[in-house]
């Protein structure tokens, strides 16, 4: 038998330290290698980490709540001597005797900031009794809670009631499992609680001082969203232009190629993959767009990555980021953008999904909106929101003369930072968005 240390895994490209939420196994239970055996927390995305080789997990070395490095010891595992090699994962350091130093974490702060609107996502489930990632009350489900739960047939109402033992009262896979134990020794008609009154959940829970009012404790997440928005307001002044733009050519192109987009591409064209198209070939036009600003330097991004923020039932958002958006056709767009979005609402996404993003969209119209002032995703200098598209009277200029027709209709929001953007740059930036959306060529082929 020999004793080898687990390391941090490296999350993504720019992570370089990982709060521990809380420990899914524990010393002495016996693990296979890519098994989940902790959640953590990066200023990216919450996620689990597997283990890198399989045997007896014999120490723990960081406790919940700990701030560790990547590439720090978090965990002893007792193998065999033939297994030495990791079959998967990062390759950590071997020691045949276990270190006798102490590891000292790094235990500064555990305010990871935010990337803006991350994880507790919860999933659009077609099955209403089978529970989402973040339901009622803020509650947070790892994805392999949520893979036993919807195994076992256990509802929304049920998650609730169970009590966590992990941090913040999260659920652990032990919890779950012996949830399910218990559950299988009871008869049919007490599987369900009680309908007497409502579930009380651990979590976020709303307390009442004086009657009139109720005060919630934010969660991690709200906190981190909150000291996000704050600072980017603190650092960029923003100054918001609009917009008002025709999408009837776009409305129309759509409407009769969804169907055979569909068929032909297995994939459902919305509006956001031609909107964000639009914004690429606006960039590729306005390259002072796409940069950022390190205190008097001036940072020209010659990748064009592209962030739109997705909704989340949850009430939160996260922003995924499309990665050399100006490399993609249509319908690459297309898959990009519902790839991305199911993944965020099965919280599957990872650290560098959500990295390096050099510009952002918000497509504010999904909540009917007609238009807003969106805050800028620092470090990044700019943000387009797109409000709802409705039908309206409007002029027509005809050879004939102008006419008065029904026209769809959509207000674009540009929000920048004065400090580097100017009204001018500003202004006809969201003009050239426009533009190529009112110019879109009705007999276009998707590809």
């Amino acid at each position: 038998m020999a004793l080898v240390d687990m390391v941090m895994p490296k999350m993504g490209e720019s992570i370089m330290e990982c709060t521990v939420i809380s420990w899914l196994k524990q010393p002495g239970d016996r693990i296979e290698a890519d098994d989940s055996i902790l959640e953590v927390a990066t200023d990216k995305v919450d996620t689990e980490v597997p283990a890198s080789h399989g045997g007896i997990l014999k120490e723990i070395l960081v406790k919940d709540g700990d701030v560790v490095a990547v590439g720090s010891p978090i965990a002893r595992i007792e193998i065999e001597k033939d297994e030495l090699e990791p079959s998967a994962g990062p390759e950590p350091p071997v020691a045949e005797k276990p270190a006798e130093e102490t590891v000292e974490q790094d235990v500064a702060s555990v305010a990871a900031k935010l990337e803006g609107e991350i994880t507790q996502l919860s999933n659009r489930n077609p099955n209403p009794s089978v529970p989402s990632e973040s339901v009622g009350n803020n509650r947070f489900y790892s994805p392999l809670v949520l893979s036993i739960a919807r195994e076992e047939g256990i509802t929304h109402d049920e998650l609730l009631a169970i009590p966590g033992t992990g941090v913040e009262h999260r659920l652990t896979k032990k919890d779950i499992l012996n949830y399910v134990e218990e559950r299988k020794k009871k008869p049919a008609a007490a599987e369900k609680p009680a309908s007497t009154g409502p579930v009380a959940s651990p979590v976020a829970k709303a307390v009442s001082l004086n009657g009139h009012q109720d005060i919630i404790q934010m969660d991690r997440m709200r906190k981190m969203i909150a000291e996000r928005m704050v600072e980017s307001k603190r650092i960029a002044p923003h100054v918001t232009s609009f917009i008002e733009t025709d999408m009837t050519v776009i409305a129309q192109w759509r409407e009769k190629n969804k169907k055979n987009f569909q068929q032909q591409y297995g994939e459902n064209i919305t509006f956001t993959p031609l909107l964000i198209e639009a914004a690429v070939k606006a960039i590729r036009e306005f390259p002072m767009i796409n940069i950022s600003v390190e205190e008097d330097r001036i940072i020209v991004k010659k990748s064009i990555n592209v962030g739109m923020a997705v909704a989340l039932p949850s009430g939160n958002l996260i922003v995924p980021v499309i990665h050399n958006a100006d490399q993609y056709n249509l319908v690459g767009l297309t898959k990009k953008v519902n790839d991305l979005t199911r993944r965020a609402r099965e919280n599957k996404l990872t650290a560098d999904d959500l990295a390096n993003g050099t510009y952002t969209i918000s497509n504010i119209g999904t909540f009917g909106n007609l238009m807003g002032t969106p805050i800028i995703m620092q470090p990044q200098v700019a943000i387009l929101a797109f409000g709802a598209i409705e039908k309206k009277p409007a002029v027509i200029e005809t050879p004939q003369g102008d006419l008065i027709g029904i026209r769809q209709k959509m207000f674009i929001s540009h929000s920048y930072d004065h400090r580097v953007v100017d009204g001018s740059l500003g202004g006809m930036f969201l003009k050239r968005v426009s533009d190529h959306l009112e110019q879109f060529d009705p007999e276009r082929n998707p590809v």
